[in-house]
Formats: C-alpha cells, structure tokens, sequence
C-alpha cells in the first residue's frame, strides 16, 4: 500500500486494488454468469427472500421465433432492474421468464421448411419442436443480459399444464356468461386463412376506387311523401363506397335519423343527399344547373325500398348513428358480411337477418348461384371490382368513378390488406352480461380506473381502447394452437348443456397429452362414454384460440398455477382478498392494445378486475435519427453484438440511462458515450477499492462521530444519494437514477470529496486516525454505492464485491440497501459545507486562470486570501488551518473584508479578478507561494528544510510519519 519517494524513507500510501481500470466486461461477464449459475443465485435469492412482502411482475411472454432483438433486452433488462431493485427493498419478487409458443408464425416456418401438406399431427409435433428449439435459443440471450429469474423452470404456453389451464380459464368465461357464437364480421387475413386479433392488425396507405352509386327508389309516391313534394322520374338514393366488391353483399343503404336531407333535381334525376354534403358532392359531379325540390330529417326515409344496382332484388334505407358528414354522401351502403358497424347497425333493425355472405376465406367469390351476378363468381375481390364498375357503369347508376388514397387495415405478418369477413366465429362479448349483472366493459372501464400507470398518459390510450373495442373474436381456424375444447349441438350450434364438466375431463387429458389429447379424441366416442344422453347430437369444435388469449390468459394459468409456487403462493393469497394477482405488467407501448388489454377482458371476465395493480409502458428503439429499426435500412443494432462489442453492462446502462417513456435512441455514437460514461463510474469505484485494500472494517473501522467533518459531510451526500435513488427506483424512474448516480461520481466524490481526501489518504500516517476516518467514510460510500448500483450495473457490482472480499457463495443481490449511519451534523454543518462548495467553485477559476497565466504550476503552488463580510467569516473560519485541504492549496485564509481589503483602492480590472460574482461582497486573491515545495507531499511550506535530518520535506509529512501525525479536524 505504500511507495517510495526519491527517498526510501518518505514513503505514501499509494492506492492499490485487483479491480482493474478497464472492465472488459465482454470477455469476463461470461465467467461472472457462470458462477452466479454454479452459486445458485436466484434460489438464494428466493431462499433468503421467503415469507417476506411479495412483489409479483408477470413477465409479458415473447414470441418463440427468431433471435431477440434491442426491444427484447430493453423489456428484459427493465424488468430485471425492477426485480432487483424490489428485491433489495426487501420484498420477495421472483421472476418467472415465459414463451409464448403458439399461433400462426410457427406455422408459417414449420410449412416453409417441411411442406404445406403434413398430417396435422406430425405437423403440431414440428411446431412444438421447433418452438422449443427457439425458446432455448433466446433463453441463453436472456440470461447473456444478466437476468435472474427462474431460467430452469420457464412457463411456456405449450406446456400440456399451461395448455389445460388455459382451457379451463375459457371455461370460467364462458360459464361467466362472456362468451358467445355467432357470424360477425372479424379482420381476416387470406394468406393467414384465420381471422386476426385487434393487436394483429396494422394500418398502411392503399389507393382504392372511390365510387358514387345510385340505388334507384322503387316507390316514387313513398319518396314524394317522405320529402312532402310532387315526385316524378327516376331518383337514387347515392351511396359512395372505396370497396365496390362489397356490393354484392349490401342489404341495405343507411342514413342518420337527425341529418337534413335533401331531394335534389339534377341531370341524372332526382339525386337524395345529405345537406351538409351535398355542394362538394354535386361538384364531384361536375352537376351545375340544380333545384332543391324537398327536404326531410333522415328519420322520414326509413323503409323506403331501393333497386340495387346490378342484383335483381331490394334494400330497405335504415337508420343508424354511424352515419356522419365527415365525407361521401351522407347515405351509407351497408354490408353486415363486411363492416362491424354494418353489422351492429343491421343487427338493430332486423335482429333476425344474418350477414350476406358471398366470399370464402380464399378471398374469392363463391362459384354458386348465391352470387347473383354470374361474372363475379369465382373471382377475386380486385378482378370482381373491374366487373362490377363495368355493370354499374352499364346500368348508368355509376355517377363518379375516382382513385384514393387512404389508410386501410393490413396483417401484420404478411403486410398484406384484411378484408372485413362475417364468418362463424366465438367472441367475447363486451356488452354481454355475466352473471354478476354486469357488462364485460363495465367491469374493465372500472379495472382501468384502479390501475396504476407508467406514464401517466398510458390510462387514457387504454380507457379509449376499451371504449371503442368491438367485442373480441377469440376463435381460429389454425393448428398448432389451444383448442376451444367444446361440443355444440349438430342443428342449433348450442354448446352441450355438460359442458364445463366435459371441458374439465379433456383438461385432464390434456395435462397428460397436451393438445393433442384433444385433436386426436374421437368426439363420438368421447361423448358416449362421459355424457351419453343424446351424444351423437353434438360434434366436436375445430377451432383454436388466439394467441392473445393464451397470453393474456397467463395470470390463470401461470400465475396461479401450482407448476410455479414462487408465483401462486402470493397470488392465492390475492385472489382470496379480491385483489390483482400481479402488482406489475410491464411491456411495449403496443401492448395497450395487445397483452395489457386481452390480459384486462380475461381477468375481469374470470375475476371481474384486472389481473395487475399496474402497467408500464415503453417505448420502440430508433436508430440515431430517429428512424426505425429495419434490416433493409441496415440501421438495425443487434444486442449480441453490443455485449461481444462493450458487454452486457454497457446495455444495461444505456437502457436505464434512457427514459423509456418515449422512443429510446441507440448508435455505435450514443453507445461510445455511454461506455466512456461508464470508464468514469468505474474510475471513481477504483479509487474507492483501492484506498480500502489495507482496511479491515473489523479492526480498522472507526464511529462517525470521531470522523473529520468533511467525512460525515460526504456520509450525508451519500445518504441524500440512496434516499434519491431507492426514491427513483420506487417510481421506476432509472434515467433519474442513473443521473443522480454520474453526478454523485463526477460532482460530489470527483470534483470535491475524493479530489481533496487524497492528500489525506495518501499522506497521513498509513494506520493514523485521520486516514483510518477517511477509509471508514469510503468503506460506507462503496457499500451503499455497490447495492444502488446493482439493479442496473449488476456484473461491476458483483464485481465490486469480490473485491471487497465479501461471502464468496452469496451476492450483492441478497442484500438489502445499505444502513448508513448516521452522519451528526446539524442544519447549520450542512450549510456552512454547501457555502464553503460554492466559494470553492468560484474560487478554482481564478486559481486556474493564474495557472494559464503562468503565474503557479498547481493549485498547490497557490496561497488564497479570501475576503468576506462578517457572516461568512465567522462561518469559514471556523474550519481554520484546514481550508487548504478544501481549497487544495498550501494555504488558505479568510478576512474580514471590511478590515483587510480596501476596495475602494481596486481599480475595475482588480476588482473583476478577484470578487466571486454568486456571492455578494466577496473576493478571492491567488499568489503564488514564496515557500520552497515539499517532495513527499508536493505543499509548500515555510518548514519544509526545518528539521536538518530530512531536508527535502515539511514539518507536517515528518510528524506523519516519524511522530504523532497532524492534527485536522475538519479535512
């Protein structure tokens, strides 16, 4: 710990540590991992942690496909920084990582590798072989993060127990009165072959035909009533459409009740608009000579027939709210196959009239009779729109033909356009009422209210998802997935009236088989050994659930689930109180409308609220421009690369150093930022290691109150510190963290504590009081740094701790926060430290500028005057002999200015050099010492020579080291 001066005998206590100034933290993080693995850290941690306080964050499954990509380890490291945080507060927070594994990705590269036409068995086998290939593919990533979490026993979503509680959880909902059959129209994906869920549904610009359709009225005299006018000639009802492959399917020509409308007389006839539409609409027309022959509220046309036009059949006009003026004609062709609000709206006049369906899932019309115009039949939705303008056109009821582009629903997997399909599907009512008396979204606009949100702004994204959400189609018509393990009734569709206690039977199975258990049951056989009255009346359901039901149905089948009992102890315990079995989900900003909401609807209608107290949101990563990740741009920034390239830390660090409440920026630049911001982290944490290697806390380490003041000063910024940081952690709230960490680094200990102990540590006598103080202050700065520090820089804390030579099988992440002592000082002690900060701030400018003008080499060259008013004297005076060590000058006095400095005598340029602008009436004058400079402690003195046998040093490094040491008292 020592060194050699020019002379062997004036040695310093120079810092020495094993924790090396370069991390190198790709290269050695791997062994760190392996040990934490060897050591059991996570069942420690669960160990020490049981019976204590839960804290419950239901991980968000990933997809199993493909690598992880930057937003992967954003998610993980975030959820990982939150674990460990709670779990140093105290709490018992395990982490279960999970997979969700089935669903129509798999499918598609199962099929792309091994062909379309497989036995649907041999077929599932290859999904869930394939899933589980990739699962341990991202899990050796994940852990690569530093996550802990339970990496051994996972959830997936196609483990058979997972599978049959996922079931059951359908079960609960539809035995709650939420769950219905029916043919509605959903979004569906040809290529997919399968209706998609809200969350799967992107929006792109497509440039579509817009087209003005007159539907002619079929009873002149019910018209002329209606508008209270004398009509004669032909007169349409103008519908304007951008999908005229629709047509075929109308049952009807929509307008709102309350709009005025008006006959208008034009060259094509007798043309009803609404009002407010009417001018831009006859423009479109290019109509110029028109008359307004009658008008009427929208309520007066309902009932009127209409010709369609091209079918030989008729349309009644309804009425409907959906109808508005913000573009077409004020008049809407309605199609219940192809538009949910055309559904509602028929669905409220003619309750008993089903969807008009003439496309299959191929997205091709049917080649029966059913469609009624022969040339269509058979074709796809685009050519079948160049025959129908072709027949409109031809029956001269086309009366504007234009190209627009507008923004339209796309699969987010294959990028293509959705259609509105009416298929038979089972949804999730959102209006239904369970048995409670309560509506689904009654339940969930009530859970929104009680949850907590990350940001703020989070609630209202999702109070208005729930609002408008239409009611959820959880069925699909795929393979590899859960199945809806239902029998209904042959004719009526009904599900069997034992149905929960046959869905609990096949659960059983399923526990046993997985899934399969399911496909491969012969229904018939099944039946007539469980439920035999009536059975060959009943058939077995094909479909299979949508993923996001697997997912969002986790917090029943995992949470609670006994196959995880660090998880369903808790959440037990919970669901006894009526409580959220979770007390966090924290995901993408995308899930408002993915997991956080399919989450939301089956909590309220298993439980009636939500399955988390919580929900945090972060945003996408951009590149450095802001621009979005893409292979094609080739700005995508791998997070295997990062940790090969700077470690996993460096990630670490730059995803807690972001605030993630908006889009989170990354390049090779912010990177390097980041990692150079790091070097400086680690710099400070090695001067501190390296002044302890010769510190035994068991021996050496001294009370607070025989500390030097400015010891038990930085103890208080240490403690300010921790209650900031433990305050930030609390609110989630990193980036502040990490903020408060760097300036705790950089400003506190760089720039003032450790800049002025090192005179002390380096020169005082190697056991002195004074040094064993300091050693003692940075024993509790590094311990209470090492654990604030742990949920976000894990490695270099563990790192830390194996420098410190603590428990070689536990960790830091056993620990709870660190008990500071107490530091003693008053109010008045504080303030003094603060003021004294500041004039020392002021101060080294001038002692710089000295230095560049060549008039001193260091500051320690220097010798300060400083001049105050009376209150500050008597503050500053206080610390005596010991301002120099604050200052790090060789001396430092305070004046009375009123007694010591004529300022009258100082000319402007005097003056401007010497006062410290931020404090009123006072000044500071630098000149360079006369003294000759000691070579032990490099001060100069005017006892340096003074004792004949060590003429090269001072009077104060002589008594430090062949006496009884200098006395100090404040530094």
């Amino acid at each position: 710990m020592t060194d050699q001066t020019k002379d062997s005998k004036y040695t310093l206590n120079l810092p020495e540590t094993s924790f090396p100034m370069r991390g190198d933290l790709s290269k050695r993080e791997p062994a760190w991992l392996k040990s934490w693995q060897e050591r059991k850290v996570y069942e420690r941690i669960r160990a020490k942690r049981k019976g204590a306080p839960s804290f419950i964050l239901h991980d968000g499954p990933p997809y199993a496909n493909g690598d992880i990509h930057i937003g992967h380890a954003v998610n993980k490291i975030l959820k990982d920084i939150i674990i460990k945080a709670k779990t140093m507060s105290g709490f018992d927070a395990p982490y279960v990582p999970g997979w969700d594994c089935h669903g129509l990705p798999i499918e598609l590269v199962v099929e792309k590798t091994h062909g379309k036409n497989i036995d649907p068995a041999k077929f599932r086998e290859l999904c869930r072989a394939y899933a589980a290939e990739q699962v341990e593919k991202q899990k050796k990533d994940f852990i690569r993060l530093g996550v802990l979490g339970d990496w051994d026993h996972p959830y997936l979503t196609m483990a058979f127990n997972t599978e049959a509680d996922i079931m059951r959880a359908l079960g609960d909902i539809y035995q709650n009165g939420y769950l219905y059959q029916g043919s509605k129209p959903v979004h569906w994906c040809v290529d997919c072959g399968s209706a998609l869920a809200e969350a799967e549904v992107e929006y792109e610009d497509v440039n579509s035909p817009a087209i003005d359709v007159g539907f002619k009225l079929v009873d002149n005299a019910a018209l002329g009533k209606a508008f209270g006018a004398s009509v004669s000639g032909d007169a349409y009802a103008v519908i304007w459409t951008t999908t005229p492959w629709t047509l075929p399917a109308n049952q009807a020509v929509s307008v709102n009740a309350e709009l005025d409308y008006d006959l208008i007389q034009t060259s094509k006839g007798l043309l009803i608009l609404v009002r407010e539409l009417a001018e831009k609409t006859l423009a479109r027309y290019a109509e110029e000579n028109t008359s307004v022959i009658g008008s009427c509220k929208g309520e007066a046309l309902r009932g009127l027939l209409l010709q369609h036009p091209f079918d030989s059949r008729q349309v009644p006009v309804i009425t409907g709210d959906h109808v508005t003026t913000d573009a077409g004609t004020g008049l809407v062709h309605t199609a219940a196959a192809h538009g949910n609000d055309d559904w509602l709206v028929m669905r409220a006049n003619f309750p008993n009239e089903k969807p008009r369906v003439l496309i299959g899932g191929d997205g091709k019309f049917f080649s029966s009779e059913l469609v009624e115009l022969a040339e269509i039949r058979g074709l796809s939705r685009q050519d079948a729109n160049k025959i129908i303008l072709a027949k409109l056109q031809e029956n001269g009821v086309l009366f504007a033909s234009a190209r627009l582009n507008h923004s339209f629903p796309h699969c987010w997997r294959h990028k293509t356009p959705l259609m509105q399909l009416a298929t038979h599907q089972w949804f999730i009512g959102m209006n239904a009422v369970g048995q409670d008396g309560k509506a689904l979204r009654e339940h969930a606009n009530t859970a929104v209210d009680a949850t907590q949100f990350f940001p703020s702004w989070g609630r209202a994204r999702l109070e208005a998802m729930i609002k408008n959400r239409p009611d959820w189609c959880v069925s699909r018509q795929r393979n590899w997935g859960v199945p809806m393990p239902f029998f209904v009734h042959n004719e009526t569709g009904e599900p069997h009236p034992q149905t929960m206690q046959l869905l609990e039977t096949v659960c059983k199975q399923v526990e046993q088989q997985g899934i399969e258990a399911w496909f491969s049951l012969d229904g018939a056989a099944f039946l007539a050994q469980h439920a035999p009255t009536n059975a060959e009346q009943y058939k077995k359901v094909t479909d299979t659930l949508d993923v996001w039901f697997d997912s969002g149905a986790t917090h029943y089948a995992v949470v609670r689930s006994e196959q995880h009992p660090t998880l369903s102890a808790a959440a037990k315990q919970r669901e006894a109180e009526h409580q959220p079995v979770a007390d966090l989900y924290l995901e993408g900003s995308d899930q408002h409308r993915g997991w956080f909401q399919s989450s939301l609807l089956t909590g309220c209608a298993i439980d009636g609220n939500a399955p988390y107290k919580a929900l945090l949101t972060h945003g996408f990563v951009v590149d450095g421009a802001g621009h979005k990740m893409s292979k094609s741009k080739g700005n995508v920034v791998a997070p295997q690369k990062v940790m090969d390239t700077y470690g996993a830390d460096i990630l670490r660090l730059w995803v807690a150093s972001t605030d993630y409440s908006g889009e989170l920026t990354i390049s090779d630049e912010i990177l390097k930022r980041v990692a150079d911001g790091y070097r400086r982290i680690r710099n400070t944490l090695r001067f501190l290691l390296s002044n302890l290697a010769d510190f035994d806390a068991s021996k050496d380490l001294l009370p607070v109150d025989q500390w030097l003041e400015i010891d038990r000063y930085a103890l208080h910024l240490t403690q300010q510190l921790q209650t900031g940081i433990l305050a930030d952690y609390d609110k989630y709230e990193f980036h502040l963290a990490v903020q408060k960490f760097v300036g705790f680094c950089s400003e506190d200990l760089g720039s003032f504590y450790l800049d002025i102990l090192k005179d002390r540590l380096y020169t005082s006598g190697e056991t002195s009081h004074a040094r064993r103080a300091a050693q003692s202050a940075l024993y509790h700065i590094t311990h209470a740094m090492m654990r604030l520090m742990a949920p976000i820089l894990s490695f270099t804390a563990d790192e830390i701790w194996q420098t410190l030579g603590l428990d070689s099988v536990a960790t830091v992440f056993e620990e709870d926060w660190y008990g500071l002592p107490s530091h003693g000082l008053t109010n008045e002690d504080i303030l003094r430290w603060r003021s004294l900060i500041n004039i020392r701030a002021n101060a080294n400018k001038y002692i710089e500028m000295a230095r560049s003008q060549g008039a001193i080499g260091s500051s320690l060259q220097a010798e300060l005057s400083i001049y105050l008013d009376d209150g500050q004297y008597e503050q500053l005076s206080l610390f005596g002999n010991d301002l120099r060590f604050v200052f790090i000058t060789s001396q430092a006095t305070v004046h009375k200015i009123d007694e010591e400095l004529d300022l009258e005598s100082l000319d402007d340029i005097n003056k401007s050099q010497m006062e410290i602008k931020d404090f009123p009436r006072t000044f500071v004058r630098v000149r360079a010492s006369a003294h000759q400079k000691c070579d032990r402690c490099w001060h100069y003195r005017a006892d340096v020579g003074s004792d004949a046998a060590h003429p090269t040093i001072c009077g104060r490094c002589v008594s430090n080291l062949f006496g009884e040491g200098e006395v100090r008292k404040y530094a």
